[in-house]
């Protein structure tokens, strides 16, 4: 696994390099988000990104943002502030986890491997009429037009397609998607599943509601 490590902070890159270095974990370092981009357009073997917010020149927020205009590559924000905001601002953009310095090196390294586990354990393709995922390449088709996903769309309709005709609650997608310790409510998974089923086009009503319950993925 290879990890890149964004922040300003040496010390920090320090502490995170060392307990990826103990993992085996092969690990990149960029003191700011221009130089995270450059290392990302000349390396395609970054599994996953940790990426502080609080940075010089250029935001985590924005540096995300360009990230995923080169690849989407799971994301891990660090930042020094608590604000609800920051972090609902975060899942909005699509980032994976979120994490409040300071912070327990051991717990960040037990995120990333809960994000790359769920990352791999998926299947290689999916299809369903004119709906095609090519979950390699992260590509989603409609009638063999491709559709662009958020990444936490994507995350919803591949945990979806893995518990296919099993009625998922709210509370479960909040954890499988967004992790244990966020603060959304309800509304976040209804949002998102909106917007994933508008991009579903004519396929939208393979995610059924459940009333009282939450959504099911079930093919006809």
């Amino acid at each position: 696994m290879r990890v890149l490590i964004v922040d300003d902070e040496e010390l920090i890159r320090n502490i995170i390099h060392d307990y990826c270095i103990n993992e085996g974990f092969k690990t990149y370092e960029a003191k700011d988000g221009n130089e995270a981009l450059t290392i990302i357009q000349s390396h395609n073997d970054i599994d996953i990104v940790v990426l502080d917010i609080m940075m010089p020149h250029m935001d985590g927020f924005t540096t995300y943002q360009e990230i995923k205009k080169i690849r989407n590559i799971p994301t891990i924000i660090l930042s020094a502030r608590s604000e609800e905001y920051d972090k609902l601002n975060g899942f909005d953009l699509g980032v994976d986890d979120y994490l409040t310095k300071p912070f327990s090196p051991r717990e960040l390294i037990a995120r990333i491997k809960a994000i790359l586990k769920r990352d791999n354990h998926i299947l290689d393709a999916y299809e369903y009429k004119g709906l095609k995922i090519d979950i390699k390449a992260h590509s989603v088709y409609v009638d063999n037009k491709e559709v662009e996903l958020t990444p936490k769309e994507y995350e919803l309709l591949l945990f979806f397609i893995e518990n296919k005709s099993i009625a998922l609650t709210r509370e479960q997608l909040l954890s499988k998607i967004w992790g244990y310790d966020f603060y959304g409510d309800d509304r976040t998974v209804d949002t998102h599943i909106k917007t994933l089923r508008s991009h579903l086009g004519k396929y939208r009503d393979l995610i059924k509601t459940i009333r009282g319950v939450g959504y099911k993925f079930e093919e006809k």
